[in-house]
């Protein structure tokens, strides 16, 4: 009876809901098409008491037509850095049913130069968006007096 009941609970899964449920219609998001757009709605949307005081990165999900479906706050960290998971950007971006993203981080100390960890991550982002056909659009360095955009730059 033992053995009978062990193999009965090898079977027991959880079955998982994926849901998307947009607060707007597709025709009342923000088209972007340029670094200097992208830029401004991730202001608008980055708490300013912090873009100073510590790392943050977040994603601008967009569908076919370059509408933003919303911006999402992958993670948060210290003043010299914070951690971006893969993972949670491409679930992410696959429960909305994104055609591409933005990405982007800001750095407390302002200074608006690419360093080497940020185009590795950039290159990995991009390469795993390829796999899924999510295309990396721009990785946007945010500071609290300007912006600096890989893809406008040549790097992305």
């Amino acid at each position: 009876m033992e053995k009978l009941h062990h193999q009965i609970s090898l079977f027991q899964v959880s079955e998982i809901n994926v849901t998307y449920k947009p607060k707007f219609r597709a025709s009342d998001r923000p088209t972007v098409t340029t670094s200097k757009e992208v830029y401004n709605i991730f202001y608008q949307n980055w708490d300013l008491n912090k873009i100073e005081l510590l790392e943050q990165f977040k994603i601008m999900l967009l569908n076919r037509a370059n509408r933003v479906l919303g911006i999402f706050e992958v993670s948060s960290g210290g003043m010299a850095g914070t951690i971006a998971d893969s993972k949670l950007i491409f679930s992410t971006a696959l429960k909305t049913c994104s055609s591409s993203i933005m990405l982007a981080h800001n750095h407390p100390s302002g200074n608006l130069k690419a360093s080497p960890q940020d185009i590795e991550l950039t290159k990995k982002i991009k390469s795993g968006g390829r796999l899924l056909d999510i295309e990396v659009l721009d990785h946007i360095i945010i500071t609290a007096s300007g912006y600096y955009s890989f893809a406008d730059e040549g790097l992305i």
